[in-house]
């Protein structure tokens, strides 16, 4: 995984970015630098793209406690913490690599995963094979890349208190958005979409805007701008190649999780992307399923300090 792949490439020469991604692509490695190994030993979470047991793409997020994150070495990265029952994610990760069962868990799960500290408004996007150790996890990393600040709310975190740490998780699954589900998307600043390529190559990404820029079109369909990035195209490029996607949504107040599963395609068109203040192609999301998850997070945290890079929203 040490280049471009074939969709990436394909999207950056639409874009009219190729020359842009070559410079960018010197930002790709496979080790964690040093100062990046602090910077993951002081967050008390970490966003999970991964490929569920009936091949169905999700987004999530694991916690605990700062230094649950940790590099023994610098292609490995160790997770002290496995999804609760919960998540959709949670037994295809408790699986990994052990052999137990029958489907991917047998084999090492290919996730993407972002370490993401809002309150510093850093991130660093890490991509490779997963085996269960322990209570938690070891991944052997095929990419590291740093990312930029853009569209990053500011966050400060907490640990819930006593009153909100007892609230009981549960999850309610379906097909379509709820009203209530509607309502906290089209007031989403911030979500983590996670796709794969398709040798199935994981990838979690961020994306972020002012309340609105995210737009429900219907119960089922999503629809959002795709902003100036680094012009890598990684999750796009994903995309050109497998329509599969996963969505994750955090409750930054309650501690829930909304997740969706589904597929995604890039709108080229400029006549719709012209209604889009800032965007340079929309991307459409067709959702399959939805489950939300509540308590899923022992962390609260702050009301956001919106980026300076968002542009305005639509209408």
């Amino acid at each position: 995984m040490g280049g471009y792949h074939h969709g990436e490439i394909t999207v950056q020469e639409r874009a009219g970015l190729a020359s842009e991604a070559g410079h960018s692509q010197g930002a790709i490695g496979s080790t964690i630098p040093e100062v990046a190994v602090a910077f993951l030993a002081e967050q008390p979470h970490v966003v999970v793209g991964g490929t569920d047991e009936r091949g169905r793409i999700w987004a999530t997020q694991l916690t605990g406690e700062p230094g649950f994150l940790a590099v023994p070495e610098p292609h490995t990265l160790t997770i002290g913490a496995l999804p609760p029952p919960e998540d959709p994610l949670a037994a295809v990760l408790a699986g990994a690599g052990t052999g137990a069962g029958t489907g991917p868990g047998q084999e090492p799960v290919r996730i993407g995963l972002l370490g993401i500290e809002p309150a510093t408004r850093r991130r660093m996007r890490m991509n490779g094979r997963a085996v269960r150790d322990g209570d938690g996890l070891r991944v052997q990393l095929d990419q590291v890349i740093a990312n930029c600040p853009k569209y990053i709310q500011k966050r400060a975190h907490r640990p819930a208190g006593d009153g909100e740490a007892q609230a009981f998780r549960r999850a309610v699954d379906s097909t379509e958005l709820s009203p209530g589900q509607q309502r906290t998307l089209r007031a989403a600043d911030t979500f983590f979409v996670a796709t794969a390529s398709d040798r199935g190559d994981a990838d979690a990404s961020h994306r972020g805007g002012n309340p609105g820029f995210v737009q429900v079109l219907s119960p089922r369909l999503l629809r959002w701008p795709d902003y100036v990035g680094n012009a890598m195209f990684l999750t796009l490029g994903n995309l050109e190649l497998n329509p599969a996607a996963g969505l994750f949504v955090p409750g930054w107040e309650a501690g829930t999780s909304l997740h969706l599963t589904g597929a995604a395609r890039t709108v080229w068109d400029e006549d719709e992307v012209a209604g889009h203040p800032g965007a340079q192609r929309l991307v459409e999301f067709e959702i399959t399923a939805v489950r939300e998850v509540a308590a899923a997070s022992p962390l609260r945290w702050s009301a956001p300090a919106y980026s300076r890079f968002n542009p305005p929203t639509a209408g």
